[in-house]
């Protein structure tokens, strides 16, 4: 009886720890932010890339959307950055290569660049590359829905003063429903983690009392 509640016991706890492992790795993505700018700007952006692997990630390439201008970046201690250029000179994708031990497992690395906005209003897709130790490459570049989304920053004026107060509404509702479904989802996650402690305690009690 006492090793068939310590292998349950090891097996509830196991499961509850993969449950949050696999929680972590689906939200993590490289992302570019911000998600919205205005055009003609200067625009300081920051790439986030977190290693979802055992291995460190060494390498990432971030290809610059048409009509962006790249312009200047931000230096980082054990980081090298070249950039890739077309037959006119303007900067096409920019590559950052670790110089010692990279992005371990469990960390991520902020890369943070000043690029100028288009003129017209657009959406940009920040298509990235992100190389691991181990050979592999893991290419941000599908839509949203994709397991491997690229992220887009939408260049647009600013109609806030202009906007109408349905429209104002509307996208109000929308991030309340955005915010609810967050904490939707992480009260789900909490009350999985509470259940599970709470039967990992009792099958303890139990086995004390043996």
């Amino acid at each position: 009886m006492k090793k068939f509640i310590s292998k349950a016991t090891k097996t509830i706890a196991t499961a509850f720890a993969m449950t949050l492992l696999f929680t972590g790795i689906a939200s993590a993505h490289v992302v570019v932010m911000p998600k919205t700018s205005t055009p003609g700007a200067w625009e300081t952006y920051t790439m986030k890339v977190p290693t979802e692997k055992d291995v460190p990630t060494t390498k990432v390439t971030l290809k610059v959307p048409s009509k962006f201008e790249f312009v200047s970046y931000q230096a980082i201690p054990g980081w090298n950055l070249t950039e890739a250029k077309d037959a006119n000179g303007v900067v096409t994708s920019v590559t950052w290569t670790a110089q010692n031990g990279g992005i371990l497992p469990g960390q991520f690395q902020q890369f943070v660049f000043m690029a100028k906005n288009p003129d017209s209003e657009v959406n940009g897709a920040w298509d990235a590359y992100q190389y691991y130790k181990d050979g592999s490459i893991v290419e941000w570049t599908g839509d949203e829905k994709s397991e491997s989304p690229h992220s887009i920053t939408t260049i647009v004026k600013d109609t806030t003063v202009n906007e109408a107060p349905a429209k104002t509404t509307q996208d109000t509702t929308k991030k309340t429903d955005s915010e609810k479904s967050n904490s939707s989802n992480t009260s789900l996650v909490m009350s999985i983690g509470a259940a599970v402690l709470s039967v990992i305690a009792l099958l303890i009690a139990l086995l004390k009392k043996k």
